[in-house]
Order: structure tokens, then C-alpha cells, then sequence
């Protein structure tokens, strides 16, 4: 059933009140077709890194946690400094 939710216009917003579309907008937005996303943020493709599991002490998994977010990418450079590679 359709049901009438009254009258809309005291809902309308003004076009020029709309956000100035710029190229920074443009370039953090997806790319999409239709309801295909076809470019989103974040790793490129081809990345040299790979998913893996691995186990890790409490206490050295809180430790690297405790200084806040990227703290894989720290793990990363530590071990790359550990290895010499």
C-alpha cells in the first residue's frame, strides 16, 4: 500500500547550497559503472605484499598495537631491519 508522506517541499534544498564539486573531490570518489565499482582508494594493484597468518606472542602483538594504526607496516619494517633485507 502506498502511503503519502505529506508534502515534501519544506524538504527541498536549494541546488546552490549544494558543495562545490572539486578536483579534489573527484579524485577520492569511486569510479563506478553502473553498480560496478570500478576504482576505489587504497592498496594499488600489483603490491609486492602478501596475506599471510602467523602467531605472535600477547605481548609483542600488544606492543606493536599500542602505538596506533599501521602497526603491521611497523611489524613490516621491523623485520625488515631484523633480516637485513
Amino acid at each position: 500500500m502506498n502511503v503519502n508522506n505529506g508534502d515534501i517541499s519544506k524538504n527541498w534544498v536549494d541546488p546552490d547550497d549544494a558543495p562545490e564539486l572539486t578536483d579534489e573531490w573527484f579524485a577520492k570518489a569511486d569510479l563506478m559503472q553502473g553498480e560496478r565499482v570500478l576504482r576505489r582508494g587504497g592498496r594499488p594493484r600489483g603490491s609486492s605484499k602478501e596475506q599471510v597468518t602467523v602467531r605472535l606472542d600477547r605481548s609483542v602483538l600488544a606492543r606493536l598495537r599500542a602505538d596506533g594504526p599501521g602497526w603491521q607496516t611497523r611489524m613490516n619494517d621491523l623485520l625488515h631491519k631484523a633480516l637485513g633485507v
